[in-house]
């Protein structure tokens, strides 16, 4: 089987790997998601005792819904959620726990079950209409859950059942307002996939109010199926206006208090946590350079700030904060911009607790410390944006910076904890997929089994940072490739913010191996604009993202043809997928001289037809600037005459006709100006592909790509 269609049918050696970690709050047992082989795509809930380190299934898809059920079905609200997640996976897709971690409950198409994982029990629970985002309370006796439309049933009612099996409806109206769901930028440029939240007595939940009643309402068509009436959707186009968010605590007992602040000027709500004490929450004016912690009082819903985020460019909240520590100081991410500094911190009431060396990428929990308040549990880098670590950072007042570097070995490291109980996952190029071991301390538990297949290649990128601006940068030869013998190069890019493609993991060059084998050097290039060195680094491409990232592009590409003499830049093609599409499809059409030709997939072609949140971040409002947006279209760019051949080089455009994030319009409005200059292009559609192209569909691409490629540059 050649490896296109066996990265389609493992999804890329992902299928039978653990994934979804948690740990329980007391460190008993370790709680995952796995499937049952290398091409089962169905993910079934399974937990590790950590006493005995023996596995056990707790929940299979294919048992609970019988031979009648399909483990592949999906709610339209469940399959925009692992839309928005950016989740292929069938079966359970997700799951929440308790706070002890002895239930767990789930969505499973569309039906809503419960899981004891102290005993055993999976039992399915009773619900008016298909379920979506359920959750138990911190007790586990209780089940909150959001419906999905559904004849006689409305979207976005938040409802509780109780432990007799009542279920009330806590919150829902008509006329395009959801309760408890994310709304779509929320999910998608914020991080935020939920809506609500119980309170840690179980007694009350805060949930968001989502108006979406005056986004403009696009329509959705797959051509394929001409008998199917198109889907709308409610899209926030930049410039145009957002969904209205509000958030309010409703209590069992039909209480109802409004949480108040000035929703005017800081209408993104990016973040929620309700641990101890108050509910604590984000919020950010629409330009995103200013934001607000705010501590809830749950009593009257009145708001207090806790800190203020603020940056001339954007602010960029770190994942997991904020939230409270055990002495009550409230530990918020920011960043270290003076005296020299140039770093991604975390501060506790104002007081820095991470030393400016370390870029914080995401706080995971707390780790017991041997005397005083807990530590932290952080996953960091240290210099080396390629790799990411943990570190246990320390909380006690007065005790200075310390952060302790917990892991070794070179890699990308994850964690889950509970109690003194550490999951670790980490990838490496020294092996395959993501390896999780359970530790106690010092101590290793088990290792929780993969299932997955064994890809075919074990690729050996060479990892290096290059110019003054020590942007860091890959090549990967083929594995049989002889010095002295010139190749083609491929740029295989992404470049967009927020995003890294030059990681020491080996799951991000196992395709790139394919691609070099079939007789490419494979340059990756992370420029500026990317995450893991610092922000300066990070935010260089404020309202200039054409100019700084292409000229990083080609800045890296050339000092590393002087690195590397087997590059032959007369023979350079590019390719790329979303963002990297768009810069795919700039690099064609502005650099013609150095790109042959390119290959753009679900391209953003005209800034003006994506959302808000995003585009307004870095390219400010489209009223402020209809120049910018202009310089940064690829309509604009393609619609400027051609005046020799040299200046148009071919184009392979390919775009799913269910996306939903970046619409299929943006590759036919492209193509349209294409072809009013004669600009040579070919457009691939993709019938019911979604921005994903899921289900082996992008695998099943690769060898069209490669004609293409192989047509154009050898």
């Amino acid at each position: 089987m050649d490896f296109p269609e066996l990265a389609a049918r493992t999804r890329r050696f992902s299928h039978g790997a653990p994934r979804a970690v948690a740990v329980a709050e007391d460190g008993s047992r370790v709680i995952f998601l796995r499937s049952a082989g290398p091409e089962d795509p169905a993910d079934a809930l399974w937990l590790l005792d950590v006493g005995t380190g023996e596995e056990r299934l707790v929940a299979d898809p294919a048992t609970l819904l019988g031979e009648s059920g399909d483990v592949r079905s999906l709610s339209p609200g469940e399959r925009a959620l692992r839309e928005r997640l950016r989740l292929s996976a069938a079966g359970i897709g997700s799951y929440a726990l308790d706070a002890a971690g002895r239930v767990a409950v789930f969505a499973l198409a569309g039906r809503l079950f419960r899981a004891d994982l102290v005993h055993g029990d999976v039992v399915e629970v009773a619900a008016v209409g298909p379920v979506l985002d359920p959750r138990p309370d911190p007790s586990g006796q209780r089940l909150a859950y959001v419906t999905d439309a559904a004849e006689g049933v409305r979207r976005g009612e938040l409802r509780v059942i109780d432990p007799d099996g009542t279920d009330t409806l806590l919150a829902g109206e008509d006329a395009g307002v959801s309760w408890g769901l994310a709304e779509h930028i929320a999910a998608e440029e914020f991080g935020r996939f939920r809506g609500y939240w119980w309170a840690p007595d179980s007694r009350s939940v805060l949930a968001a109010r989502v108006d979406e009643s005056r986004l403009e309402r696009w329509h959705l068509h797959d051509p394929a199926e001409p008998a199917s009436p198109p889907t709308a959707v409610a899209y926030p186009r930049a410039g145009g206006p957002n969904a209205e968010v509000s958030l309010h605590l409703l209590d069992l007992d039909d209480g109802w208090v409004d949480v108040h602040w000035d929703r005017e000027t800081y209408p993104y709500l990016t973040g929620v946590s309700w641990g101890e004490g108050s509910p604590l929450i984000t919020v950010l004016r629409r330009s995103q350079q200013h934001g607000l912690v705010l501590a809830v009082d749950p009593r009257t819903g009145e708001t207090q700030v806790h800190a203020e985020l603020a940056d001339p460019r954007w602010v960029e909240p770190i994942a997991g904060t904020p939230a409270h520590l055990p002495d009550g100081r409230v530990l918020v991410g920011g960043e270290l911009a003076h005296d020299g500094y140039d770093a991604r911190c975390l501060f506790a009431d104002g007081t820095l607790l991470t030393p400016p060396s370390l870029y914080v990428r995401r706080v995971v929990g707390r780790l017991p410390a041997a005397a005083g308040p807990a530590d932290l549990l952080v996953e960091a880098s240290d210099g080396e944006p390629s790799e990411r670590h943990l570190f246990r950072v320390r909380t006690t007042i007065g005790g200075g910076v310390d952060a302790r570097r917990l892991t070794t070995d070179s890699g990308w490291y994850t964690a889950a904890v509970g109690g003194d109980v550490l999951a670790v996952g980490v990838a490496s190029l020294d092996h395959a997929g993501v390896r999780w071991t359970v530790r106690r301390g010092d101590q290793e538990i088990a290792e929780l089994r993969s299932f997955a297949a064994t890809p075919p290649y074990s690729p050996l990128p060479l990892l290096e940072r290059v110019t003054d601006r020590r942007l860091p940068a890959a090549v990967l030869y083929p594995d049989n490739h002889v010095t002295g013998r010139r190749l083609p190069v491929l740029l295989d890019i992404y470049g967009g913010p927020g995003h890294q493609e030059v990681v020491a993991a080996r799951a991000a060059w196992l395709e790139r191996q394919w691609w070099a084998d079939a007789g490419f050097a494979v340059v990756t290039i992370d420029n500026r604009g990317t995450p893991g060195v610092a922000p300066s680094f990070e935010k260089a491409i404020h309202r200039r993202l054409a100019d700084v990232i292409l000229t990083d592009q080609i800045d890296a590409l050339t000092a590393l043809a002087g690195k590397h003499p087997d590059l032959d830049l007369g023979r350079v093609g590019v390719r790329g997928w979303s963002f990297g599409g768009w810069l795919a499809g700039l690099a064609v059409l502005r650099h013609p001289e150095l790109f042959r030709c390119g290959i753009a997939g679900a391209p953003v072609t005209d800034w003006a037809l994506y959302d808000t949140a995003y585009t307004e971040r870095y390219l400010g409002l489209p009223e402020d600037g209809q120049d910018i947006y202009a310089h940064h279209s690829l309509v604009e760019l393609a619609a400027e005459p051609v005046t020799s051949p040299d200046q148009a080089r071919p184009l392979l455009l390919v775009h799913g006709m269910a996306d939903d994030n970046v619409v299929a319009a943006h590759t036919l409005r492209l193509s349209a100006a294409l072809l009013s200059t004669g600009r040579p292009h070919a457009v691939l559609p993709l019938t019911g592909a979604t921005h994903l192209a899921a289900n082996g569909t992008a695998e099943r691409l690769l060898p069209l790509e490669l004609d293409f490629l192989r047509t154009h540059l050898l």
